[in-house]
Parts: structure tokens; sequence; C-alpha cells
């Protein structure tokens, strides 16, 4: 009697303590590894673009169509570029491809991140629930103290890339203080995260031919530039377009202004990328 009483109160004790403290979110509920596998359409999935303000799912995106640009073999340019480069063209044989846009036919654009200044903890929450494929270029002494946050980031998806330690203009920098910025930063992120980015922004968008060496001596791939823009307000286009275009790569510069938060400004984002029949694919699998 004593062991069948025994055994019944600790049943009770376990259904009650697994029956408490439930999360009112489906996502947190379902844990972060579930929360990978919600489809959109799912009750879960419709919540989360609720949410964040959306009034449809984003369409997942294709698998690419082509294989990458940096396993695509060029002309050899040894001399490299001294100014903007042709999208997507070689910079020289051994050296990083320079590109602002990724051509393909695929109906995606591809959301780039800069400095990690701003560090919006709803964001994590954002890039989570929307399983949003985004990267992100992170400065060392603009970061400081806050990659942990990045890490969350990092955690739930997000691809942590190169903007150099300390967010010079590289143009015109000797190549030794160009590598130092940029293999410096690659350690950084190695050291924290324990990988080392291929993908490398320069700030301000400039570079020259010591850049793309320095890139490559550094184990940087691809040399990202952007076509598209977005600040507080609005987005601003390059070359005459006036609309997203298939293979955009968008950059979100840092906003010092409180409003709109980040997660407000790529929410206006999404669904201008919705209205025009796109969605958001991984940079890092086109490059």
């Amino acid at each position: 009697m004593r062991l069948r009483a025994l055994t019944a109160g600790v049943l009770a004790s376990a259904v009650l303590l697994t029956g408490c403290a439930q999360s009112v979110d489906p996502i947190e509920r379902l844990g972060k590894k579930a929360a990978q596998r919600v489809r959109p359409h799912s009750p879960a999935g419709q919540q989360a673009y609720r949410h964040w303000g959306l009034t449809a799912p984003l369409t997942p995106a294709p698998e690419p169509a082509v294989r990458p640009l940096t396993d695509r073999a060029g002309p050899a340019d040894p001399a490299g570029p001294a100014g903007p480069a042709d999208p997507a063209r070689p910079a020289g044989r051994g050296l990083p491809l320079v590109v602002d846009h990724v051509p393909t036919r695929d109906k995606v654009v591809f959301l780039t991140y800069d400095d990690g200044a701003e560090r919006d903890p709803r964001f994590v929450d954002m890039v989570r629930e929307l399983r949003l494929p985004v990267s992100m270029f992170l400065t060392d002494s603009v970061v400081g103290p806050a990659y942990g946050h990045f890490a969350r980031l990092r955690s739930v998806g997000a691809s942590l890339q190169n903007h150099t330690l300390d967010h010079p203009s590289l143009r015109g920098l000797p190549y030794a203080g160009q590598r130092a910025e940029i293999c410096g930063q690659q350690d950084k992120l190695r050291a924290r995260f324990g990988v080392r980015p291929r993908l490398l922004r320069p700030p301000y968008g400039t570079y020259d031919a010591a850049t793309l060496r320095a890139a490559a001596d550094c184990g940087v791939s691809a040399v990202v530039l952007w076509r598209v823009s977005m600040g507080a307000d609005d987005l601003t286009y390059a070359k005459g377009s006036h609309q997203l275009l298939p293979g955009d790569i968008v950059a979100v510069g840092p906003d010092e202004t409180t409003t709109p938060t980040l997660r407000q400004r790529t929410t206006r984002l999404l669904r201008r990328i919705q209205r025009q029949g796109l969605t958001v694919g991984r940079l890092e699998d086109y490059l």
C-alpha cells in the first residue's frame, strides 16, 4: 500500500511539474529545434508572421539554380580594379569576387546588416520566428562587448561576416594596414564563434587592389557591396533602378535614432519584398 501511495504521489507531482509555466508563445513552446521546422502555413507559422506585421508568410527561398559564384573559374586580372568592379567579375586569379548583386533568375534578394551598432533583442526573435536568412557584417570596435547578442543571432540562423576591426575607409591604405584590419577581424570572429568568415564588406564600400590582395590572404572569397540600401525611412536604389530586382543585395545600415527600430525597418523591407513577388535568400548559398 505504501509503495502504491508513494508511486501515485510521484506521478501526480510529475503531472503538476510538466503542466506548469508553459510559454504562451507556440514557437517558444516547441523549442528551438522544433521551431526551425515550423512551416509558414502552420498555425504557429501564421501566428509568427502576423506577430511581426506581415500579412502573408514569406515564400521559402528556392535552392540556388546555379553553382555558387565562387566555384566558377574566371579570367585572370592580376592588377585588380582600382575602384568599383563589375559585379560578380573575378577580380583576378586567386583574388576574391566583387559583387553588388547575384546574377540569378531566382526571385530572391539578400538582406545584409552592417557594423553591429543596433542590438535590438527582439530582432533575434524576429529572425528565429520567421526563419529569416540574414548576413551580419560586424566591426569589432562597434560591436565591443556585445558579441553575446550576435552569438544569439548566429544560434537562430544568422551568418556573421567581416566588416573590419575599426571601420576605416580601406582604399588608399597601405597593404599591411588593410591586411591587419581584415585578418584581425577574421581572427576575432574565429576566436569568438569558431568560424572564419568568407565574406568581407569594406566600410563605405571603398576598396582598391590592395584590399583584394589582403582579403585573399585573409581567406576571404568575396567582397560584398550592395545595389540597394535602406536607411531610416526608405530604400535607395543604385544604377537608376526604382524597384527591387532578383539577386539584389540590400544593405541595411545602422540608424543612430531610436525609431524606427531595426525590426520595424526590417518589417517595412519585408513588406516591400513581398509586394514585388520576391523572397529572401541566404547570400552564402550563392557566393
